[in-house]
């Protein structure tokens, strides 16, 4: 397979193998005698008869899944990649890509009254407001007012790419260039590597609705309330969730 037909699959056995995400990091750190580094270096676009070395590190708190900068020392020139990686174990298991309180989003999103107030029954932050709900800590959305249920599929069919690009791209310096996925199933290893906007269309495929559990589905993404945590107030965060496997389709 030629380096043409590699960016256009974007996907592979591993050759190498690997286990977790420190594995990956020490591939592009051995890239001169690594294949699957290789490939992806050649997909990131790189002629690696140019390249002189390849840095790669582990980075925390920018997102809550692992991301890895990576510099590139050209010949000429110094090139630097975010790589934000999910390593699956569970072809049908789902990954969570972002989660905060409720005000975070209103900050980032500029969320109404209105919104702010339906997210927060969602999530129990706030009571529910009518009795007899399946949880009493909190309101599913199919729960809610007709009124209420239009509101929220309006507002995130409306403001659905800049939803996708902040739970999947992110802001900022940090802000990831590519989604790598590495599928771990019984000791066999494949991957597929895609650009982040790439990445962004395939899960934003789909309409925006409210599912049969009373969550929302956003394209291919997920919104629930966290839960877990024994109850306490991390609970009660906003999740958003994918099933990477959707970028080997």
């Amino acid at each position: 397979m030629n380096i043409n037909d590699l960016k256009k699959l974007g996907s592979k056995t591993a050759i190498n193998g690997f286990k977790n995400e420190d594995d990956i990091v020490s591939k592009f750190n051995n890239w001169n005698i690594d294949k699957d580094a290789q490939n992806w270096l050649a997909i990131m676009g790189y002629n690696l008869d140019e390249i002189n070395k390849v840095e790669a590190i582990k980075l925390h708190g920018y997102k809550t899944d692992v991301q890895v900068q990576i510099t590139v020392y050209l010949k000429s020139a110094i090139s630097a990649e975010n790589l934000s990686i999910k390593l699956v174990s569970n072809p049908q298991g789902f990954n969570q890509i972002d989660k905060r309180k409720v005000d975070k989003y209103v900050d980032m999103w500029e969320l109404s009254e209105n919104i702010t107030r339906i997210l927060k029954l969602f999530t129990g932050e706030s009571l529910p407001i009518k009795k007899n709900t399946r949880d009493n800590r909190r309101m599913f959305l199919n729960e809610m007012s007709e009124i209420d249920q239009k509101s929220i599929v309006d507002f995130f069919e409306k403001n659905k790419i800049l939803v996708i690009s902040d739970i999947i791209k992110g802001r900022g310096k940090f802000s990831a260039g590519w989604m790598l996925v590495a599928l771990v199933v019984e000791g066999k290893n494949s991957w597929v590597l895609k650009s982040i906007n790439q990445a962004m269309n395939v899960f934003a495929e789909g309409k925006v609705k409210i599912t049969s559990q009373g969550s929302l589905k956003i394209g291919k993404v997920t919104m629930q309330r966290k839960g877990g945590d024994n109850g306490r107030d991390t609970a009660k965060m906003l999740q958003f969730k994918i099933n990477p496997i959707e970028l080997f389709k």
